[in-house]
């Protein structure tokens, strides 16, 4: 399958998780990809694996938190690249409390990673994309930012603002063949996941009419499609990746 040959993609926090799975999915497809990582290892072994497909990767570590890293960032793409079709902004961290215990350094490094870095992100590609009169932005949210959970208002209000951001960034660019969406995972098997006691998957497993976690893939395969033409008609969207979790 190579409905994206010849795009240029590139994809924040790509070295593990839902991350990579969307790098090597897109890499699949036929995509060059780029990748914006502070994990060094992780991400070379992930780049690697993108250039055993055939097709380009290019990694760079930069924090999406700090603006001049991502302008420096896509310059460096543009230039090697000229330019980019696809961003998808996945990068995110957690820093969990109670909001009676919740630091302002818990709200800020957290709202800085997971919002504010896809706000940077969006701003240093777009031009780009305008000029091109094509383009595709996918942000990654979380089932959560529609739900609520207790012991995580900072992430739950960052994956929140993402969905804001991509239907106001949706409607601005619309005009220019330029579509954002967000996908919103539930209970995916990630590192993260994994080092949850049992009990409290078993909380979320009972919660899920599909009775079982989701994979990284699972997310990736959304992604993927809204990276291709055929998916052009859809724009400003969130849907939900969660096995029914969230109806």
């Amino acid at each position: 399958m190579t409905e994206l040959r010849g795009r240029k993609a590139l994809i924040t926090g790509g070295g593990k998780g839902i991350g990579r799975a969307i790098a090597l999915r897109l890499a699949k497809g036929g995509a060059d990809v780029a990748l914006f990582e502070v994990d060094e290892g992780s991400a070379q072994k992930t780049a690697i694996s993108i250039e055993e497909m055939g097709v380009k990767s290019l990694y760079l570590r930069v924090d999406v938190s700090l603006q001049e890293e991502v302008e420096k960032g896509v310059e460096e793409i543009n230039q090697r690249w000229e330019g980019l079709d696809i961003l998808v902004n996945n990068a995110g961290i957690t820093r969990d409390n109670l909001i009676m215990r919740m630091t302002s350094e818990e709200w800020d490094s957290v709202l800085g990673v997971n919002l504010r870095g896809a706000f940077y992100c969006i701003k240093a590609v777009l031009k780009g994309m305008m000029r091109k009169r094509w383009g595709r932005i996918v942000n990654v949210s979380s089932v959560v930012g529609k739900m609520g959970n207790p012991g995580q208002a900072n992430y739950v209000s960052s994956k929140a603002g993402l969905i804001g951001l991509t239907k106001a960034v949706a409607k601005e660019v619309a005009s220019r063949r330029i579509t954002v969406n967000a996908v919103a995972p539930g209970f995916i098997d990630t590192e993260m996941t994994k080092a949850l006691p049992q009990k409290i998957r078993d909380l979320f497993l009972n919660q899920i009419p599909l009775g079982r976690t989701g994979r990284p893939e699972d997310v990736a395969n959304l992604v993927f499609f809204l990276c291709t033409e055929e998916a052009g008609y859809i724009t400003g969207q969130a849907i939900n990746v969660d096995g029914g979790m969230l109806m």
